[in-house]
């Protein structure tokens, strides 16, 4: 039988994080044009052999999540992804979410789609691809008092604790992301309330739906000002607020809590996620804290490969030394 509570425990080990190299193909093409790079396939696989076949990232690295087209890829080595994550101690996961549709009762927000089918994807990529963990992404969009409205959160949140559910059946982990998006004018004080508001919805359908949750990680928004409100948080500002939501909403038997970057810069997601583990740590937080950041790990790298060859080198350097920057914000 899989211990769960033992994944999710490898996936938050003090010190090591999660990549979060899940970004669907026109995601992965929008990013690679901002540094010259043309969307093709084969582009997109070097890209990810750039990262995930980086020589030491295992000592900052407990998983990588993984899009569908990566699954079936190999580095440039001829082995699969996968298989050479595995052997370095990497546990690979997979984002099992379909995207996003307007949600018919209110068509300003959103919906994620891929309930339907869930359960035979799920199990073609644990018995194929030996994947241990799953991700499935609910978008929460803030617009003044009107959004998120409360049936919206509802219907993530019943989504989320059945993907959730039907991952555990098959033996696998899930992470359970109720994004917030940092996009708007919205103040922090107004990011605070929704994420409470998200929280408790979310772990209302977890109870709802028997969810085990010694077996599931929750991967979250930290409480930031809007990106469009003028204002830039200090760390200690946006540290407070968001351990204070976390402690008042997650239930102490969640094994882990890790942070989205949200298109932080690679600089402000480090320096709030030092704060984050200061004040977690001042104020007897029961769960640990880490990282699963996709751009701010990731962006440096890519300006500094240019989609040439003779980069690499430079690229793997430029993700490494973020990389032990932000393990080491765990423990500063």
């Amino acid at each position: 039988m899989t211990d769960l509570l033992a994944i999710a425990k490898t996936l938050v080990a003090p010190g090591k994080g999660i990549l979060a190299a899940d970004e669907s193909t026109v995601t992965a093409n929008k990013r690679l044009a901002l540094y010259g790079v043309e969307g093709t396939e084969e582009n997109r696989r070097v890209g990810r052999d750039l990262f995930l076949n980086a020589p030491g990232i295992e000592e900052y690295l407990s998983g990588v999540i993984l899009y569908s087209e990566t699954l079936a890829q190999k580095g440039n080595d001829g082995v699969l992804f996968t298989k050479s994550l595995a052997a370095r101690g990497i546990i690979p996961g997979i984002k099992v979410d379909e995207g996003t549709e307007p949600f018919p009762e209110s068509p300003d927000e959103l919906i994620t789609r891929g309930v339907l089918g869930l359960c035979e994807r799920l199990s073609g990529f644990h018995e194929t691809y030996h994947t241990g963990f799953t991700k499935w992404r609910a978008v929460v969009r803030i617009e003044g008092d009107r959004l998120p409205t409360a049936q919206a959160l509802v219907e993530n949140a019943k989504r989320l604790a059945t993907y959730a559910r039907d991952v555990q059946e098959v033996a696998m982990v899930p992470i359970i992301e109720p994004e917030m998006l940092y996009e708007g004018n919205h103040s922090r004080v107004r990011a605070k309330q929704v994420l409470e508001a998200t929280l408790k919805s979310v772990f209302d359908a977890l109870a709802d739906h028997s969810v085990d949750l010694s077996g599931v990680i929750l991967k979250t928004a930290m409480v930031l000002s809007g990106h469009e409100s003028g204002r830039m948080d200090t760390p200690e500002e946006v540290a407070n607020d968001t351990i204070e939501v976390l402690m008042a909403n997650v239930p102490a038997s969640v094994p882990g809590i890790v942070f989205l970057s949200g298109g932080q810069s690679p600089d402000q997601a480090t320096e709030n996620l030092r704060a984050i583990a200061k004040a977690a740590k001042e104020k007897g937080a029961p769960w640990p804290l880490t990282f699963s950041y996709a751009r701010a790990l990731q962006e440096e790298a890519l300006e500094a490969w240019a989609g040439k060859e003779e980069n690499i080198p430079a690229a793997r350097a430029a993700f490494l030394a973020r990389l032990k920057k932000v393990s080491e914000a765990l423990t500063a």
